[in-house]
């Protein structure tokens, strides 16, 4: 049972693109296209938004750049988790877009796995490749392993035809496994995290 639940990880793993595989990475910077976000730009946000945490955010937005190339949206927010084996994330934040404004989401969604404690966190998402604002009202799935011990930082991804989202946490709280789950994003809150 637990080959299979690896191999079902592994392969949700392996269908979320790195940069060098949309073509973004370091290679062509000079080109780069103005509706993204600099990594010092994100950067200087995560400061303002996570405070003293400087160098744990800037080093987590170095690997996601590295890894994922420049978002052409964020989200700033806060986030309530727990888990007892099967578990529900709920937040709030503000999507900001280089041309599109600033928009209000909210998100939640359930989990199963290997994941047992709680934890509330100022989040920063990463967001790539969204077409549109309304492209963001969507189930995005993905693996999240996670220790948070306080104070800590995680990072994972999740994609949906394309898109992908790079949640950023930093919070306080105590949890610890693996688990899958999925994240959908709706305009207005609602309790449903299906």
């Amino acid at each position: 049972m637990m080959a299979g639940i690896v191999a079902i990880l592994l392969a949700v793993a392996g269908q979320i693109p790195t940069a060098a595989a949309q073509g973004g990475g370091s290679g062509g910077q000079g080109q780069q296209a103005p509706e993204t976000f600099s990594p010092d730009e994100l950067v200087t946000s995560g400061h303002k938004f996570f405070g003293n945490v400087s160098r744990g955010i800037a080093l987590t937005i170095q690997e996601a750049t590295r890894r994922w190339g420049q978002p052409n949206g964020y989200i700033l927010g806060q986030e309530g988790s727990g888990a007892f084996f099967g578990g529900l994330r709920y937040g709030e934040g503000i999507l900001y877009t280089r041309n599109a404004g600033d928009r209000r989401v909210f998100w939640q969604g359930p989990s199963l796995g290997f994941d047992i404690g709680g934890d509330g966190a100022r989040t920063m998402m990463l967001v790539y490749n969204l077409p549109a604002v309304d492209a963001i009202f969507e189930r995005f799935a993905g693996i999240n392993g996670s220790a948070y011990l306080v104070a800590g930082f995680g990072m994972t991804a999740l994609t949906n035809n394309g898109i992908i989202i790079v949640p950023i946490k930093s919070g306080v709280g105590a949890r610890l496994g693996v688990n899958l789950g999925y994240v959908k994003f709706t305009p207005t809150a609602t309790w449903n995290p299906f």
